[in-house]
């Protein structure tokens, strides 16, 4: 790693941003858009393009007035620091010039989506923000969502604070604004608007039915590893003279495709690499299935071997070859053709993200809410798999290595501290299928029919039996010799 010697080495905005003007509103200023979507704002901006689409900042929830105080106070500024195995490199990046204020009822939230100049709102909410239950829909009994419902003029989700706006600009005859999520969720347009549409339907369904026939959705698929703050990233910021509580860090590859449907206008991001195309979905099971799945082969093993770091777990010779062994057999063979895209080469890059040891991800963070993440990324896979006739072993075994995790202790017995929504509902359930592995397979918002696969339960049996009396280590050693 190379450490800079003088403070210019952050590079600032090469552009002014006096000049810029808001078109986009983005709720949830988190790390990932301040180093995705705000550093491609950055890079037009540079190029003396798109100076009417800067952000304004917004977050719906308590704990986001704490980001927006430690913003203002730096001019809206972020730094992100690119963490190359060769050397960092840091910037402040200036796409964003006001974040609202946060409060209850989102009043100045709504004000601001009502401005005509504004053509976009964009989201990262996180994958578990969007009140979606088991089976895909608007989850309808969330109390958020009851509330909203009740009080559609106050409302306290964005959801409904995108509702309550595009009201007012229908009112005004302002043409509605386009929805943009970029969130890791597959088809996440079609998921923001099933939300949007669903919980409008609650209150006003004509107003409802204008929202679905009116207003765009693009899907889009988004990738750059991004790392939580903690002192570790503070004192990089320091390493380049900036005192900034809340820098951002971040691998240096990033990724953005997206649908082309932007009604009311949009900036020419096509000009600093995002890929706008008709085939997302593909690139975005590539995507799912490979990296995020990916993510939970090396998590789950490396949570129960102590390993604490994910280029430390890739050092393992076990995890790395568990790694490689699901991928090459399980996974590539059944991600359908993307455009432009060797399968084969994205996953050697994906590898070599994983292995990248500036990132310093944690095996804790991809052990994160599996309960919502393994029917996503895991359990299409395992599907898939059986519709071609095989039966997916590796995936069975890290399915069967989730469970165990979600025991509670690693194979030393350390303590696992909680690390998902439902932690003590699956801790119960992982307890009692030490027995009983079929317990586990029963969980339907999880499995769907798989618990009724006869293969698959004896497998899964197998695996999970295999571990609590072997250990992961002595269990990837057997699956990895046949």
């Amino acid at each position: 790693m190379t450490t800079p010697a003088h403070p210019s080495a952050a590079a600032l905005p090469a552009y002014d941003r006096t000049r810029l003007t808001p078109g986009i509103v983005h709720i949830g200023l988190g790390n990932f858009h301040r180093a995705h979507q705000a550093v491609y704002l950055d890079d037009l901006f540079a190029l003396g393009e798109g100076h009417d689409w800067a952000i304004i900042g917004a977050g719906v929830r308590p704990a986001d007035a704490a980001m927006r105080d430690a913003l203002k106070a730096q001019d809206c500024l972020s730094t992100v620091i690119e963490l190359d195995p060769t050397g960092r490199r840091a910037r402040r990046i200036g796409a964003m010039i006001d974040f609202l204020p946060v409060e209850r009822g989102n009043g100045a939230l709504i004000a601001a989506m009502a401005r005509p100049e504004i053509r976009i709102v964009s989201l990262t909410v996180t994958e578990g923000g969007y009140f979606m239950d088991a089976a895909g829909r608007l989850d309808t009994g969330a109390p958020d969502i009851q509330a909203d419902a009740a009080r559609p003029d106050v409302p306290e989700t964005a959801f409904g604070a995108i509702l309550a706006a595009l009201k007012r600009r229908r009112a005004a005859g302002v043409p509605p604004f386009t929805v943009m999520s970029c969130d890791n969720l597959p088809g996440n347009g079609h998921v923001t608007q099933q939300v949007v549409v669903g919980l409008a339907r609650l209150s006003d369904p004509d107003f409802a039915d204008w929202v679905e026939a009116h207003v765009a959705f693009p899907n889009g698929m988004v990738d750059r590893i991004t790392p939580a703050t903690g002192a570790r990233e503070r004192a990089m910021a320091a390493a380049f003279g900036l005192d900034d509580p809340v820098p951002v860090t971040c691998e240096p590859f990033r990724q953005w495709v997206l649908e082309d449907h932007f009604p009311a206008g949009r900036p020419a991001l096509e000009k600093v690499g995002v890929v706008f195309t008709e085939h997302v979905h593909a690139y975005e099971t590539m995507k799912i299935r490979i990296l995020n799945g990916g993510h939970a082969i090396i998590a789950y093993p490396g949570g129960l071997m102590d390993v604490d770091l994910v280029h430390e777990a890739m050092e393992q010779p076990l995890i790395s070859a568990f790694l490689d062994k699901v991928e090459r057999e399980e996974i590539i063979p059944i991600v359908p053709p993307v455009p432009d895209t060797d399968l084969h080469d994205y996953y050697a890059v994906i590898r070599e993200r994983f292995a990248n040891p500036e990132v310093a991800d944690t095996v804790r963070r991809l052990c994160l809410d599996g309960s919502n993440r393994q029917p996503k990324f895991i359990v299409p896979s395992i599907r898939d798999n059986r519709a071609a006739g095989r039966l997916p072993l590796g995936l069975i075994l890290e399915s069967a290595l989730w469970c165990r995790y979600c025991a509670a202790t690693s194979d030393a017995g350390t303590p696992i501290a909680p690390n998902d929504p439902n932690w003590g509902e699956l801790t119960v359930r992982a307890q009692q299928a030490k027995d009983d592995p079929a317990l586990w397979l029963a969980m339907s918002e999880v499995y769907g029919d798989l618990g009724s696969d006869p293969e698959v339960v004896v497998a899964f049996a197998q695996a999970l039996r295999a571990l609590w009396a072997k250990g992961a280590r002595a269990v990837l050693t057997d699956y990895l010799a046949g």
